[in-house]
């Protein structure tokens, strides 16, 4: 289960495709940049629930 949680953010990471474009556009960044953003504390999110999952 653990690394399932884990796995969850890098395939979003890896799926370029799904983040290969310039709209939306959210505070003048374009999607890419944002969305890229916002995958920083998803991550660390999924970092957690995996050590907290382990314990």
């Amino acid at each position: 289960m653990k690394y399932i949680l884990l796995l969850v953010p890098c395939v979003l990471a890896l799926l370029t495709p799904l983040y290969n474009s310039v709209e939306p556009v959210l505070f003048g960044l374009p999607f890419f940049y944002w969305y890229l953003l916002l995958l920083v504390p998803v991550s660390s999110l999924f970092v957690y629930l995996a050590w907290k999952v382990e314990r």
